[in-house]
Formats: structure tokens, sequence, C-alpha cells
């Protein structure tokens, strides 16, 4: 099965020591509470070079940065066009 998006996530220690485990979990949480595991390819990265900058995500080409559990939500719901 083909995915039509793709969420990267980084991996890397700064990233991991700056929230990214956090994230990681609501994540995964938000694609399954949402049906969307069938067309996302969630999946990890190791450092993009981006560390000041950090916690890092990527949806297809987009680069979120600074990302916390304060704004995941409306990231993800923004890009996946879904109404609160």
């Amino acid at each position: 099965m083909e995915t039509k998006h793709d969420i990267t996530i980084c991996l890397g220690s700064s990233c991991f020591s700056r929230g990214n485990k956090t994230i990681l979990e609501i994540v995964k949480n938000f694609l399954k509470e949402h049906d969307l595991n069938g067309e996302v390819f969630f999946h990890g990265d190791l450092c993009g070079g981006h560390c000041d900058e950090g916690p890092v995500l990527m949806i297809d080409k987009q680069m979120y940065k600074q990302v916390s559990s304060d704004n995941i939500y409306d990231i993800l719901n923004e890009f996946f066009e879904i109404s609160v």
C-alpha cells in the first residue's frame, strides 16, 4: 500500500532531549485517532542539522521547527484539515 504523506520526526539527541519523545507519542496517537495510519508513513530520522531550532518535524517537504506539545495538535490539525 502506498502512503500519501510522509512524516519524519528527528530522533537526534538534541531534539529528543528537547521533547521529541513526547511529540513522537502524540503524533502516533493522532494518526490512530483520525484513522490516518494507512495514509501516512511516520518514521524517525537522525539529526538533520537543525539542532538549535528543534524539536524538528517534517511533514512531506514542510519543516516545522520548535515543535512542542503546545503546538503539535495545531500543526497536525491544520495539515490534515481537521476541524476542532
